[in-house]
């Protein structure tokens, strides 16, 4: 692995960036980083001393391998062909990582994750996984993320119903921390399976524990070369002086520039890499978004147009050597003469130092900004609202009814007032911004290429409009990652929710063994969206709706037009 962090544009801030250094090297930040010294980042020791287990992950998990590998044997010899991993958040972003990136090795399965609970994402996979041949994979640190919960109880219930118990039972593994209730769960239902995580690392930080490592090993990842990568930057950052320790000067660079309002880094990675971001996004948005301060990630493919320049940006390009097209966007973004931040793989597996990499700058660019980037307070704020939005329904059968400001047949707007039609309601949300703002669509629709595509060309057009940057991403999923940084950071954030009719839903059994029923897929993502946009607008953030009620692809390039 070639550690070389490439730098462009930092002149401004080099004083700066030496003091923080110098900070580090006084205060002796690094070594008692090791030591799991809370104090690094606060006084309090708040979910930080038993969230530094990913320190030394990498090594631990070398420990492991070949019962990863033996596992992932016996499954293939069982005449198992896929595995669905069913989680949310930390416990499913690294492993859509590797499934993305990493084809199946030799005769190691395909891997799908799911983390959406829009009906029409989970009967997808109901069509299309072959009975019998698919490993089910319920992953949850807590063990009662509802999502994953309710994914566990329809799958188990359906597999059941269709291969009978004894079959079903050894169609499901658990991946878990020891004690929770899926474990207890897991084990009353006779799981053919339950790895143990470890209870000190968190689920964000969890890539190098079993969440990560167990999917990797049945898509067939070569471990050993995977993990001498992370090793090998495990050594780096040991190194105690900060400008001799890349993931402290990678840290200190990321959260100096953000304090000098450079908040927003702007991801350009390889279309090859391309699953990654979504793993940094969580990584970086989740633990820096607190106390009025956060670094917003902008995942970008190569061929975007980076806006630019602009005086609240940071680029930053991960690629793979020889990658023309993301050297070409490379180029362009250099000539804005931002701060620009390059490093080159010359093979997919150098990510595994990438992800040990991105942790240690992560909690580096935390005690730089003064702030513990090992919880998520805000994270629990949705969730909140969620259950409470679900038990009014199980009670009344209905959600609060809802007042549009603009509707025609197969689109309604739900803005601050009545709009003469949805241009106007789109462009007056949009003159919200703040210096240094941002726009969020969350979609509250089934993941696919279209609708990416579509949100892509939706958010194109905003920041066209507005010259400011728009993201994306899809709920629930975002409210794990992104979502804390939405409420957390200093409130510069512009919120458009985008919702849906569902066509056909799916009914989520009370228990695994299939008995009872309160509310379906389509209820409960509904209950999301709406737990969320009463936690932005407690958090003081416009948020406005779009509801889709026929095509939401049709509904999306609809706004498209509209505010072009």
């Amino acid at each position: 692995m070639n550690f070389s962090i490439m730098t462009s544009g930092l002149e401004t801030y080099g004083e700066a960036i030496a003091r923080e250094r110098l900070r580090f090297d006084q205060d002796g930040l690094i070594a008692r980083l090791w030591k799991h010294d809370p104090t690094v980042w606060k006084t309090e020791d708040v979910e930080i001393s038993n969230r530094l287990g990913w320190l030394e992950a990498p090594a631990a998990a070398a420990r492991s391998v070949a019962e990863y590998e033996s596992f992932a044997g016996e499954i293939r010899e069982a005449g198992f062909s896929c595995a669905l991993l069913c989680g949310m958040g930390g416990s499913s972003l690294a492993p859509e990582v590797f499934g993305g990136i990493f084809s199946p090795a030799g005769d190691g399965l395909s891997l799908e994750v799911l983390d959406s609970t829009d009906p029409a994402a989970v009967l997808r996979y109901t069509r299309t996984l072959p009975e019998g041949e698919t490993l089910f994979i319920v992953s949850s640190k807590s063990g009662t993320t509802l999502e994953t919960a309710s994914f566990m109880n329809y799958f188990y219930s359906r597999t059941r119903g269709r291969i009978g118990p004894r079959r079903a039972a050894e169609s499901f593994i658990a991946i878990t921390d020891p004690g929770s209730f899926l474990e207890s769960e897991a084990r009353r239902l006779n799981f053919r399976r339950v790895f143990s995580g470890n209870p000190d690392i968190g689920g964000r930080f969890s890539v190098f524990s079993p969440f990560g490592l167990v999917p990797a090993a049945l898509i067939g990842l070569p471990m050993r070369a995977f993990l001498s990568e992370a090793n090998e930057a495990v050594g780096s950052c040991r190194r105690l002086r900060a400008g001799e320790n890349p993931g402290a000067n990678l840290g200190i660079i990321l959260g100096t520039l953000a304090l000098a309002g450079r908040d927003k880094a702007v991801f350009l990675i390889s279309s090859a890499l391309q699953n990654f971001g979504a793993w940094i996004e969580q990584l970086l948005a989740e633990s820096t978004g607190k106390d009025g301060r956060g670094i917003l990630p902008i995942v970008r493919p190569t061929a975007a147009p980076v806006s630019g320049p602009a005086k609240d940006r940071l680029t930053v390009v991960i690629g793979l050597s020889g990658d023309a097209a993301l050297a070409a966007a490379a180029k362009e973004a250099r000539g804005s003469g931002d701060p620009m931040i390059s490093m080159t793989l010359e093979d997919p597996l150098e990510l595994g130092a990438q992800f040990y990499l991105w942790e240690f700058a992560t909690a580096a660019a935390g005690a730089v900004l003064g702030i513990n980037p090992f919880d998520q307070p805000n994270v629990a704020l949705s969730k909140k609202k969620t259950d409470a939005a679900l038990n009014a329904f199980v009670k009344s059968r209905t959600f609060p009814a809802e007042s549009s400001t603009w509707e025609e047949e197969t689109l309604a707007f739900y803005g601050e007032k009545r709009e003469v039609g949805l241009r106007s309601g789109l462009r007056k949300h949009f003159e919200k911004f703040k210096d240094g703002g941002y726009a969020v669509i969350q979609a509250f629709l089934p993941p696919s290429p279209e609708i990416t595509e579509a949100l892509r060309t939706l958010a194109g057009c905003i920041e066209t409009r507005t010259g400011r940057p728009v993201v994306f991403d899809f709920g629930p999923r975002f409210l794990h990652s992104t979502g804390q940084l939405h409420k957390g950071d200093g409130g510069a954030g512009i919120f458009l929710q985008l919702t849906a009719a569902h066509g056909k839903d799916a009914v989520i059994p009370s228990t695994p063994d299939g008995g009872g029923s309160s509310y379906s897929f389509g209820n409960l993502i509904d209950a999301q969206a709406l737990g969320d946009r009463q936690a932005l607008r407690e958090k003081g953030r416009p948020v406005a709706r779009l509801h889709f009620k026929g095509d939401s692809i049709e509904g999306i390039y609809k706004a498209v037009e509209r505010m072009s």
